[in-house]
């Protein structure tokens, strides 16, 4: 029995993002060179000896968490073999804060940049709080320039959702999709579609030139998108729609991000009134 490819094929049959697919696949790859025996004959006690050999190496729990959905995508879909009910989730690691720019930073990185469509491409991740991978998918038929919005297709979960297009940008925008078709993408290099490595570089080297002592990457844009919206005032549900995440939970990490003197709390100490 093809394990891997019964999987892949039910991974495509269901939909799942190529990035998903691809992890999964790999997960499962592990465990079958670490587990020899007939596919069929797999077991929880397998399972679990196997995830108990990731945490004892140190792996993180979201690591060993996506291990025991691939695991478990390949029992129930690839084998038949519904075992998982008392197997529990791993504890996830407390997440870090995101890095986030000021306004000033963010300015910054704008004027280190020469390029007009390296500008333009880092300007639109800022102000629509895109996804490094949703730029570069963006179409000319994505941008509804004359309402203000766009759609990002099949974005993270593969769904739809529109987004804000500022004002200030209409007139770039409108340049860049100028004699192009519908299909075209809007962001192109010499040898057609530019990589998510490009950009990495091409935001990599404006902070090195801006002075930002950051850890500058694609996704710091979008995490200062997000927090400079709560900080504004914006509701975070209105918020959590412009970042097409499914719970509020996720985007409440940003009202966290807040500038303290954005958060009308007073401090106790405040209130003392010591004796001189």
């Amino acid at each position: 029995m093809d394990v891997l490819e019964k999987m892949k094929k039910e991974l495509f049959r269901r939909r799942y993002s190529p990035r998903t697919i691809s992890t999964y696949l790999d997960c499962v790859r592990v465990f079958l060179r670490q587990n020899h025996k007939d596919a069929r004959a797999y077991s929880k006690a397998d399972i679990k000896d196997f995830l108990d050999r990731l945490a004892t190496r140190g792996v993180s729990g979201s690591t060993i968490n996506v291990h025991l959905q691939a695991l478990k995508f390949m029992m129930e879909y690839a084998l038949n073999k519904r075992v998982w009910v008392d197997i529990h989730y791993s504890k996830t690691d407390r997440k870090r804060m995101p890095e986030v720019l000021t306004k000033q930073e963010v300015m910054a990185l704008f004027d280190a940049i020469k390029n007009p469509k390296h500008l333009l491409m880092v300007k639109m991740m800022y102000a629509a709080g895109l996804r490094v991978s949703e730029l570069l998918n963006l179409t000319v038929r994505d941008l509804e320039l004359a309402q203000g919005y766009g759609w990002v297709r099949k974005g993270k979960g593969n769904k739809d959702r529109p987004f804000i297009i500022a004002q200030g940008l209409q007139e770039d925008l409108s340049k860049c999709v100028a004699g192009k078709t519908l299909d075209a993408y809007l962001f192109i290099g010499n040898r057609g579609k530019l990589s998510v490595r490009t950009v990495q570089a091409i935001i990599y080297d404006a902070a090195r030139k801006a002075g930002v002592k950051k850890n500058v990457h694609p996704h710091t844009l979008r995490h200062s998108f997000a927090t400079h919206l709560i900080a504004d005032g914006y509701a975070v549900n209105s918020v959590q729609s412009l970042l097409g995440h499914t719970s509020p939970d996720t985007t409440m990490v940003y009202v966290h991000m807040k500038p303290v003197a954005m958060i009308k709390v007073e401090s106790p100490y405040d209130t003392l009134n010591p004796k001189v």
